[in-house]
């Protein structure tokens, strides 16, 4: 049978296997991305930018199961203020979570929003733009088929960040989430995610920043040892707008997050950054694609990834100038530190440079423990274990200092502080 074919008979029995929510604000855009489904096809192994990433767990047409935790669940950012959003194998779950009523912010559900919405201009249309050049099918298969979600409206600077908690009941759930923030301008305000997730999850989130607006974004994804996911964050940005957003994983089978940027707006910032700790079957891909189109505009990309026992990394982070995107200050950097001669890192760096007044750089390296650093620590006392967690800390520093919160910081660095021990023991 041709590969065409294949491909074909592969999206289509992924589609039969879900249901198209109808009627509403939303539907135009759902009937188009699923018309781009099958016209893209769901990837498969011979897509250039799935050839490091075996994408069958995430495009089947059943998820495989994934075991529930015993006991309660580890809640993150449990010790912060915040405001908590709590989804159950894809559904919003009320009795969990707070009251959704925060100064500065509006929040609606997706689920609920029958009428013309706000979210109308963005639902759909970041993540149509973000396929060019390009193509994202899962993400255009979450737009079309994402049942739940939360649309949240940034008027101000709300006094305390919104916690996005995601969580499964069921060892074959197949969740596909879908999030639309829009930033108003001088607006501002934290989004922190976390939990278990599902068995199989695919969320998309797109985030329309206006001028002078900021979106801070962290994320971990973690404990779930099972868990298949593919997420995706389509970002625009206006004039003198922020977005900075870190994503730190540990566990997982299959993880793949995607992260497309458009700076369209003079003097805009975006700081994408990641940590991964990966142990035995562990498969785990960052791939990015970051659009200068505007004058003076920063990009950094920053990731890290401590593998080991077989483990997998991989990275793919690309940085595009367009002709008129002069004094673009555009950084990249992936590094993985890799403890044992069984796990690898793949890393395909790109920069496309269409404007001659820029300063743009990349960099890839791998590499072991640092056996100077080792030796000294140890000379000084430290057992072996813990002086190959401070360095494994001290490696990853870089990226986890792309968090402007320093008491975010420190609880990501507990973390992984925790999973080092962890693995030690």
């Amino acid at each position: 049978m041709a590969v065409a074919q294949v491909k074909t008979d592969a999206t289509e029995a992924r589609i039969a296997a879900l249901t198209l929510p109808a009627g509403g604000w939303s539907d135009a855009a759902r009937q188009d991305a699923l018309a781009r489904v099958r016209q893209m096809g769901l990837p498969g192994s011979r897509d250039e930018y799935w050839k490091y990433t075996k994408p069958q767990s995430l495009v089947s047409a059943e998820p495989l199961p994934a075991a529930l935790f015993d006991g309660e669940e580890e809640d993150m950012f449990g010790a912060r203020d915040r405001l908590k959003i709590v989804f159950v194998d894809g559904v919003f779950d009320a009795e969990a979570s707070d009251d959704l009523s925060l100064e500065g912010v509006s929040i609606a559900r997706l689920a609920d929003v029958a009428d013309i919405h706000w979210a109308k201009d963005i639902y759909g249309v970041l993540e149509t733009n973000g396929q060019d050049p390009v193509e994202r099918p899962l993400a255009a298969l979450n737009t079309a088929f994402a049942s739940d979600g939360v649309l949240i409206h940034v008027t101000g600077k709300p006094s305390k960040p919104i916690n996005l908690i995601y969580s499964h009941a069921s060892e074959t759930s197949d969740v596909m989430l879908h999030h639309v923030i829009k930033v108003d301008a001088d607006a501002e305000v934290t989004i922190l995610e976390n939990g278990p997730a599902a068995a199989r999850f695919n969320k998309v989130m797109e985030v329309d920043i206006a001028d002078t607006g900021a979106l801070h974004h962290v994320r971990t994804q973690g404990r779930d040892h099972e868990r298949r996911a593919a997420t995706h964050t389509f970002a625009r940005l206006g004039k003198e707008s922020t977005f900075k957003s870190f994503t730190l994983t540990a566990n997982g089978v299959m993880t793949r997050n995607e992260c497309v940027i458009e700076l369209t707006g003079d003097d805009a910032v975006a700081h994408v950054a990641g940590a991964c700790m990966g142990d035995g079957d562990f498969h785990h891909d960052d791939t990015v694609f970051i659009t200068h189109d505007a004058v003076n505009c920063e990009s950094r990309q920053v990731f890290k990834k401590v593998l080991r026992n077989g483990a997998t990394g991989v990275f793919q982070g690309k940085i595009l100038v367009k002709p008129d995107a002069q004094k673009t200050d555009g950084y990249q950097i992936s590094q993985s530190l890799l403890l044992d001669d069984d796990s690898q890192f793949l890393a395909k760096p790109e920069l496309e440079i269409y404007a001659d007044d820029v300063a743009c750089s990349h960099g890839s390296t791998s590499g072991a423990i640092d056996e100077d650093g080792l030796f000294y620590l140890r000379a000084r006392g430290v057992p072996r274990g813990i002086a190959e967690d401070l360095l494994t800390i001290a490696f990853i520093a870089e990226a986890v200092q792309e968090i402007e919160d320093e008491d975010l910081q420190e609880e990501i660095n507990g973390r992984v502080a925790g999973w080092l021990a962890r693995r030690r023991g």
